[in-house]
């Protein structure tokens, strides 16, 4: 790099945006080498600069009103927050510098990428250094395509795929697993989706830094749990500057959504912090008598309680509502698969489903002598779910509705629900020397509290003419209602785990782990009048290790390997009703991972293998004397895979994130399991921000292809099958002036109609060609 001489001036051309952007831009310009720390400069924007500058002009006027201090020394700049300094006689502690630009948080870098990640071992570390496979869909990805719920951003993560089974309940699977296990901000929640009570999959995206998921086992961090993976939601921070927006959102079908995010600190030196996010949305769909309504409030305060301790609380509402009922029946009764209209639905005008969830957590973070750090953080969550419906009769293998005459139960139910969770990680984390070597070591415990209670009441079926019924239905009266089913979860677990990172060499690097589990499960499931045993299930002592070694080839590239056991208690029955034996395996991945310009693009590729035994298998036409499905237990089910994924700035002003992945389960037999997941899918999306004169405009496209897929209906002797399929989409923005902006967002370009889901009965038509406009006022 050359060395810049003083008042040499450039051309320059850099547009108001976020500060992490404005730098890149600047070191792209001038060719200087930026060093600054992420936190100081998180959620700072900066005006625009053209025209002939030299550097020191172009930085006093790009740090203007920001409280940042700057350094030129030859062609380095170090750039600081810090209030004492003065400009030219900065000092930056190496330990802070991080010439990327990117920390973990990514709001407001403009990235695809993160530069640090913790889901998968607790301890600090780059995508490149983690030997798992990690996905991070960022605030600039979401901001971009408008991914406002969870579902829509696991819909565009690579290697993941859905089901829908009718209403609400979304199964969301990775690696030939159910992901049921979600973190919000390191701690640990749980979904069961045998009751469709299961908030995580149904949170709005708007209070969200970022969304990182690891596919895979996660045992040594989670405890129990599928071989999926884990979906960690990581919140919004109050930031020490003050920067707020609000945007407002019309789309096809009465789209209807608005925004605020204000954020800033309190006191006077910003020692105490506060954020506000509040969001609300209304709209109908493409489906006939069914809509949707969305409303968050979130509020989080941050203080510096000592020079070495940051508390946080913060509390945030969120309810959802959906009137009528999405999905069509798939088959027919005669085994004949369906091809109804898009605009079909399969509820009673006047149902409702209705969500709210809110969420306490609290955080405490202690810096302690030599690097190392203490941190606390819980979460209680509360759920409660009220739905009074009338939906299609469904059971899994079973079709109800005539071909010739659409005639097919509807079952008028009422059903409530309570939920709540509790959860604590503690972690205890630092540095320490050994042969000459620097290595880290974390030692942790958390618990996890899971109850869920749900009583259903049904009143007596009527025969209706799906074809003509136009989704009007008599609403039955209170007193026709009897009681149906009671059904009732808690689930308690808690673990110590150790886990260090050893530099054997400067590019040899062990990750080695255990973690000891204790799991109680109690499990009722009573179809009325009778009244099911409670099933319980207890585990003490489970030992879950993990091992992990990352190569580095060069400066930018690593091999990795990796292993953790699996363990998973389950509450499938057999015929004579006694519960499966818990799910057991191993899990095994090798990949390659690079992490190039600064760590501004990440790239992996990785090849797994899951073997596992008491896999619970549907035995035939068989029920428990509960009369519920039987199950037996499957030794031998092996899942064989590969994962590859790119995601980060290619070029200045070109992001992308793309990944393909294949995934077969199999059982011991050879047989393919999960059939109504597509086995091979990619995912592609990019952006960019057109330069000179244009530069006010960004432009973006992608598609999601996925393979075929099929349910089989053994009783029928029947197969419905749907072929791959590809959905594109587009969007555009342009920066109006230096604080409004307006982003068109174009999905399905080319109306493909297809499946986004099936299972059990059901099948779920994905969106047909829409449009969507987004204007966002930055203070």
């Amino acid at each position: 790099m050359v060395t810049l001489v003083q008042g040499l001036e450039f051309t320059l051309d850099i547009a108001a945006q976020a500060m992490n952007s404005v730098f890149r831009a600047l070191a792209s310009q001038t060719d200087a080498l930026l060093l600054y720390s992420p936190e100081d400069i998180n959620g700072l924007r900066s005006t625009a600069l053209k025209g002939r500058h030299d550097l020191q002009s172009s930085l006093r006027t790009l740090l203007q009103g920001t409280g940042l201090r700057y350094q030129i020394d030859g062609n380095t700049v170090t750039v600081t927050a810090s209030s004492g300094a003065q400009a030219g006689q900065v000092e930056l502690s190496a330990t802070n510098v991080n010439s990327v630009g990117l920390g973990a948080t990514t709001e407001g870098t403009g990235s695809y990428t993160t530069g640090v990640t913790n889901t998968a071992t607790k301890m600090n570390l780059s995508i490149r250094e983690t030997p798992q496979t990690i996905t991070v869909i960022t605030r600039q990805r979401m901001d971009d395509q408008h991914l406002a719920t969870m579902t829509e951003v696991l819909n565009q993560t690579p290697g993941i795929t859905m089901s829908q089974d009718g209403g609400e309940r979304f199964n969301i699977y990775s690696r030939g697993s159910a992901i049921n296990t979600y973190q919000i901000d390191g701690v640990t929640t749980t979904q069961e989706n045998q009751t469709r009570n299961m908030p995580s999959t149904l949170l709005d995206m708007a209070l969200y830094d970022r969304v990182e998921i690891i596919r895979g086992a996660t045992g040594l961090m989670t405890g129990a749990g599928d071989p999926s993976g884990v979906v960690n939601l990581i919140r919004k921070r109050p930031t020490r500057e003050f920067k707020s927006h609000i945007q407002a959102g019309v789309g096809s079908w009465d789209y209807y959504r608005a925004e605020a995010d204000v954020s800033g600190p309190l006191t006077e030196n910003g020692g105490v912090r506060g954020r506000f996010v509040a969001a609300k949305q209304d709209n109908d769909t493409f489906m006939d008598w069914y809509s949707q309504k969305r409303d968050l409030v979130y509020g989080v305060l941050e203080a510096d309680l000592t020079d070495t301790t940051v508390g946080r609380f913060s509390i945030d509402h969120q309810k959802y509502r959906a009137d009528g009922a999405p999905g069509v029946p798939v088959l027919f009764s005669n085994g004949q698969p369906t091809d109804f209209s898009r605009s079909k639905s399969a509820g009673a005008r006047w149902m409702y489903d209705e969500i709210e969830t809110t969420n306490y957590t609290f955080g405490l973070e202690q810096e302690l002598a030599h690097d190392w750090q203490f941190k606390i953080a819980a979460n209680y969550m509360d759920v409660d779910r009220d739905t009074d419906s009338a939906y299609l009769r469904t059971t899994t293998n079973v079709a109800y509705i005539n071909q010739a005459t659409g005639a097919i139960p509807i079952i008028p139910a009422k059903a409530k629900a309570t939920q709540t969770q509790k959860g604590v990680d503690v972690t205890l984390q630092g540095p320490f020397e050994l042969l000459g070597q620097s290595h880290e070591l974390i030692v942790g415990y958390n618990f996890q509290e899971y109850e869920n209670q749900h009583d259903e009441s049904d009143a007596p079926s009527t025969t209706i003419d799906y074809y003509n019924w136009n989704n009007e239905m008599a609403r039955p009266s209170d007193d026709s209602y009897v009681p149906f089913l009671d059904y009732n979860v808690a689930i308690r677990q808690s673990g110590y785990y150790v886990a260090g990172r050893f530099n054997v060499t400067d590019d040899l690097h062990f990750i080695l782990g255990a973690r000891v589990s204790k799991y109680n499960y109690d499990y009722n499931l009573s179809i009325l009048p009778a009244r099911a045993p409670t099933t319980k299930m207890r585990e003490n002592g489970v030992v879950t290790p993990y091992a992990g070694i990352v190569y580095d080839l060069t400066a930018e590239q690593s091999v990795y390997a990796s292993y953790t056991d699996i363990f998973k208690p389950q509450s499938s029955q057999d015929v004579s009703g006694k519960t499966l034996e818990p799910v057991v395996g191993k899990n095994y991945e090798l990949g390659w991972k690079g992490e190039f310009y600064e760590g501004r693009l990440n790239a992996n590729a990785a090849i797994y293998l899951i073997q596992r035994d008491n896999l619970a298998e549907e035995d035939g036409d068989n029920l428990t004397p509960g009369r519920t499905q039987a199950y037996r237990a499957v030794d031998g089910a092996e899942t064989k895979g590969i994962d590859l994924e790119l995601s980060g700035e290619v070029l200045p002003g070109w992001n992308i994130q793309t990944g393909y992945s294949h995934t077969r389960t199999e059982d011991s037999d050879g047989n393919r399991l999960t059939t109504q997941l597509p086995m091979d899918t990619f995912r592609l999306w990019t952006t960019y921000r057109l330069q000179g004169d244009w530069n006010k405009l960004t432009i973006g496209g992608g598609a999601n292809w996925n393979s075929s897929s099929s349910l089989t209906y053994a009783r029928l002797g029947a197969r419905v099958t749907q072929d791959d399929y590809t959905v594109a989409s587009l969007m555009a923005r342009y920066q109006i002036n230096d604080n409004l902006s307006a982003t068109v967002n174009v999905n399905n370009l080319f109306d493909e109609k297809y499946y986004a889901g099936m299972a059990g009965s059901y099948a779920h038509y994905g969106a047909p060609r829409n449009t969507m406009l987004n204007l966002r006022y930055d203070f």
